[in-house]
C-alpha cells in the first residue's frame, strides 16, 4: 500500500479514537492536584518532625521521588499515568517516573 505522507496522516485521522476532551482535563486536574496536594502533606509531616523549611523541601523532593520510583518499579504509576493523563506529568513525580522507567526496560533486557 503506498501513500503519501499527507495521505497516510488522514488515514490515521480516520482510524484515530477520538478522545474525550472534557474527560480527560478534569481527570488530568483531579490527579495532579492530588499528587500536589500529597506533596504539602510530606512537606507539612517533615516540617512538624522538626526540619527547617528549607530541609523539609529537599526532603519532600527526595521522598516524592523515591515513592513514585517506587510505584513505577511495582508498575503501578503506569497504571495511574493511563488513568490521569498529563496530571502525572508535570509533578516532580513525573520526573521520577521518566527516569525510573528506562532504567527498568535496560534491565529487562539482560
Amino acid at each position: 500500500m503506498d501513500m503519501t505522507p499527507r495521505e497516510y496522516q488522514q488515514y490515521v485521522q480516520r482510524k484515530m479514537k477520538k478522545s474525550p476532551l472534557g474527560k480527560d482535563v478534569c481527570l488530568a486536574f483531579l490527579v495532579g492536584g492530588a499528587i500536589c496536594a500529597l506533596g504539602q502533606a510530606v512537606l507539612d509531616g517533615w516540617i512538624s518532625l522538626g526540619l527547617s523549611e528549607e530541609d523539609a523541601g529537599t526532603a519532600t523532593s527526595c521522598s516524592l521521588v523515591a515513592l513514585s520510583s517506587l510505584l513505577t518499579g511495582l508498575n503501578l504509576y503506569n497504571k495511574l499515568a493511563r488513568f490521569g493523563g498529563a496530571g502525572t506529568l508535570v509533578p516532580i513525580t513525573g520526573f521520577s517516573n521518566a527516569v525510573t522507567s528506562p532504567a527498568l526496560d535496560f534491565k529487562s533486557e539482560d
